[in-house]
């Protein structure tokens, strides 16, 4: 997967990376009077991060396994990010800059490749005047940490080893502190 970073990333989100999740990109609304907002690309999730006036902020982010689509329209001066996931929530970001914006849907698509199983793609239709991008994830796209572990049977017995899988999908925002929970007290029901 190629890193690559087009602008500086807001200060304040180091602090909500995880350990080992790395910013691909970042672009920054093109022009406005507030504080920037971004559209920040990582190694694990799509976040939207609005700065605002003294220090204060607000911050929503999509892990790519519960991505739905990516739907970006190009204009003749700017772009427009609509990034959905799989419960509804969407996330809108207007006046990009359009050419920041087809690197970051290069960056989105190369993401969810290196979890995929299936090879996601851009689909792009041409206008006169811009063109629009689109990223649909495939319903049978899951991570490859869990084809990984479906193919490890000789550890799929063991309990220990599936409560270290089931951190693992915990951490990566793979499954929710509800199904979690449920899924931990099982497993040590068979300890």
């Amino acid at each position: 997967m190629v890193r690559v970073m087009s602008e500086k990333r807001p200060k304040d989100l180091t602090e909500h990376l995880h350990p080992n999740e790395e910013v691909l990109y970042a672009v920054k609304k093109k022009l406005g009077i507030e504080k920037p907002k971004w559209l920040v690309v990582t190694t694990h999730r799509i976040i939207y991060f609005d700065e605002k006036i003294l220090g204060r902020y607000e911050m929503k982010a999509i892990p790519y396994e519960k991505l739905e689509e990516v739907y970006v329209k190009i204009g003749k001066m700017y772009a427009e990010f609509v990034i959905k996931d799989e419960s509804g929530d969407v996330i809108k970001l207007d006046k990009m800059d359009k050419e920041k914006s087809k690197k970051a849907v290069e960056a989105i698509r190369d993401a969810l490749n290196a979890i995929a199983v299936e090879p996601v793609s851009i689909e792009k239709k041409k206008h006169l005047m811009g063109e629009e991008l689109w990223i649909h994830k495939p319903k049978e796209t899951v991570s490859r940490s869990l084809r990984i572990a479906a193919q490890g049977t000789a550890a799929k017995d063991d309990p220990l080893e599936k409560l270290k899988k089931l951190k693992e999908l915990y951490d990566m925002g793979v499954i929710t502190q509800e199904e979690y929970k449920e899924k931990r007290r099982k497993l040590l029901e068979q300890i």
